[in-house]
């Protein structure tokens, strides 16, 4: 596996337009068919329909069929993929706060 063929790269490629966002956000907010996500969004079903279909691919959200319809949820392996690839940056940050604090608090 490439860099590029990651699940993080996946994810962050997924997650670049502004467009699918705002589905993936809509999604997260409550699990929701492609009419209800249509109407969340200034986009035709066919354009969610895709969206939708780049997010499965990232594994950032999956469909249940539920009779006639789909409904799509949060795919938890693809977040986790992308909070992996992010922690190393919170941590390093949040170290480097540490030291900032103590350094500053250091009696003279």
């Amino acid at each position: 596996m490439t860099y590029e063929d990651s699940p993080m790269q996946r994810s962050l490629s997924a997650l670049s337009d502004p467009t699918r966002r705002a589905v993936f956000e809509a999604v997260a907010a409550q699990p929701r068919s492609v009419t209800e996500l249509a109407k969340t969004q200034p986009i035709s079903r066919p354009a969610v329909s895709q969206h939708l279909k780049v997010l499965s691919e990232a594994n950032l959200v999956r469909a249940e069929a539920q009779g006639t319809r789909r409904i799509y949820h949060l795919d938890t392996a693809g977040l986790a993929a992308l909070r992996d690839y992010l922690d190393q940056f919170w941590t390093d940050a949040l170290g480097a706060y540490a030291a900032e604090v103590r350094r500053r608090t250091k009696p003279n």
